[in-house]
This record gives C-alpha cells, structure tokens and sequence, in this order.
C-alpha cells in the first residue's frame, strides 16, 4: 500500500514550484545590448500619434463619406489601441468585446447590411454548402483524390494545429482536443453540411496528417526555440476534495474554449453567408490567436503563482467574455 501524501509535503512542492517559477520569470538580465527597447518611449508615441491623427484629420476629402467614416473608424480603434499598450495590456480583447456587444442590439438584416458596408461583394456571397457536395463517394479513393484535398483548408488545419501546439505546449492535451473536435464535427454535421466528411479524410487526413503534423511542428518549434513548457496537472494528481472540484470547473477554461472558438467559425460564415476564404474570417481568427496567446500564459501564471494576480485576472477574464458573448 502506497504511503500518504501530507499536506506538509504537498504545501512544501507548491513553494518549490512557484521559486521556480518565479527565478524562471524574473531573470536578472546582466548585460543589455539594445537600450531602446529596455527604455520607456511613451513621449516619442504619443508625438507620432497626434501627428498622424492630425495628417488624417487634415487630409480627408470631405466629398467621400463613406471613406472618411472608414478611415475614422480606423484611426479610432489605432489611437484605441496606442494607449491600450500604455495602460493596459488586454486592449485588442477589450475592443472586439465592446464590438460584439454593439452587434447585440442589431437584428441579422442590420448586421448584414454593415456587412455589405465592409464589404460590397458579400451580396453576391453564396454558402459553400449549396454550391459544393461533401462527404461522397467515399469507397472512391484514388491518389488524385487525397491530393485534391490538399488545398488552402488542409493547411489551415496544419497551421492552426502548430500554433495550438506553441500556446498549448502539451502533446495529451492537444491530441485530446483535436480527436474531441472531430467528434464535435459529427455531432454538428446536421447542421453544418461541410462538417460531413469520408472516413479516411477525417481519420487519415485530417487527425493524422494535419493535426497530428501541425502538432508535431508546433512541439518541435517550442524545444527548438527553448520555450517554457506548460504542465497542465490532472485531476489525478489533487488531493483534495475542494482542489478536485476547482479542477473540474477550470476545465472550461481558455484551453477548453478552443471549441468555441473554430464552432463559432463555421457558424458565423454559415448564418451570414461569407467564404471561408474571405478576409472576415481569416482577420477573426487571427485576432482570436493573438488575444489566447497571453490568456493561456496569464492563466497558468494565475493558478500558479499570486504575483501579477490583478494583472492575470484582467487578461483571462476579458477573454471569458468574449468567448462567452461571441457564442450567442
């Protein structure tokens, strides 16, 4: 029979980890070789944004309304996005927030009409489920045909799967989440016509070579790089019975919200009918990319150590809302 954990134990291992962490995060730095990114420059950028706003401001043409609205919109969410860098570090997150919660109050027609705003061509946009068949002829499998599958969407999934990978920096954690995705896709494939797909284009395809190769890239560009790795603990590993239930309810936490995140993809270009190609989708989910990034890091930064709580706390509960407002 094993011996029991104490508590003493269990308190001293958590001490150890967070010296680590923290002799990890505040390493002293003995010689720097470039100044200027070591030095504060908040008076330099606050001179290169006024006078930018002002060239804007004094070289529109008062005959074209709809650019000047464009380009004063433009200038808004930049100056927006200046003084985020200064006060707060969540702005990006913060600004596509304030943006979903004023689509809220629009009804579909309103919300496809500043579509159409954006962009003129989308009133000639069609859904790709009425002009393409899926999941066909499956017993058909010739060499021409895998090829033909290796388009722009095969290696959005290879790319996507690498940069989870540098984020998530877990192999377990990754296969589990790419193998729960395929299964999400069938449970939405009534739904979402482009979710249905032939055996060996889900298993082979996509879990194996995409994923499964994006994963593996991601992985060896973070040994590569010498970047932290993230232990993600099992649930296994907590003793407690309160430490037990806090776990179960952080597994609805960023890493879990990847779901999300590709689900609500697939829906918006299908209920606002836009490709997948188009530059709507591609700046969405860069954008979400960029925000998850220090999420995942503030977050784990949060449950292991009480430096940077406030901080953490900001950056992690922004993305909690836009995940949450973006699903409705």
């Amino acid at each position: 029979m094993d011996d029991a954990v104490s508590p003493r134990t269990l308190r001293k291992d958590a001490v150890n980890y967070k010296l680590h962490f923290r002799n990890i995060n505040e390493q002293q730095v003995d010689e720097i070789s470039l100044d200027f990114f070591y030095k504060p420059h908040t008076i330099t950028l606050l001179t290169a944004t006024v006078l930018s706003l002002m060239y804007f401001a004094f070289t529109r043409d008062d005959g074209n309304s709809d650019n000047n609205l464009r380009v004063g919109i433009l200038v808004a969410v930049s100056f927006f996005l200046v003084i985020s860098v200064l006060a707060f570090p969540n702005g990006l997150s913060v600004l596509y927030f304030l943006f979903l919660v004023f689509l809220i109050f629009l009804n579909w027609e309103q919300v496809k009409t500043l579509m159409y705003w954006i962009d003129p061509n989308l009133r000639y946009a069609k859904r790709e489920a009425d002009i393409m068949e899926y999941a066909v002829n499956c017993t058909v499998i010739t060499r021409e045909r895998l090829w033909s599958h290796c388009d722009i969407f095969a290696f959005g999934h290879f790319a996507g799967w690498a940069v989870k990978a540098l984020l998530i920096r877990s192999y377990g954690l990754c296969w589990t989440i790419s193998i729960t995705w395929e299964l999400t896709e069938l449970f939405f494939m009534h739904l979402l016509p482009n979710f249905a797909e032939c055996w060996w284009d889900q298993v082979i395809l996509d879990i194996l070579l995409c994923n499964g190769g994006g994963i593996w890239l991601g992985m060896t560009a973070c040994r590569f790089l010498e970047m932290r790795t993230y232990r993600w603990a099992s649930i296994k590993e907590i003793h407690t019975t309160t430490g037990k239930i806090k776990r179960a309810v952080l597994q609805f936490t960023p890493a879990s919200w990847t779901y999300l995140t590709e689900l609500n993809t697939f829906f918006l270009k299908h209920i606002f009918v836009f490709p997948a190609t188009h530059h709507l989708s591609w700046f969405r989910i860069f954008l979400l990319g960029s925000v998850t990034a220090p999420t995942v890091r503030a977050f784990l930064h949060k449950v292991r150590t009480t430096m940077m709580e406030v901080l953490a706390t900001h950056v992690v509960w922004s993305q909690m809302a836009l995940q949450i407002r973006g699903t409705h």
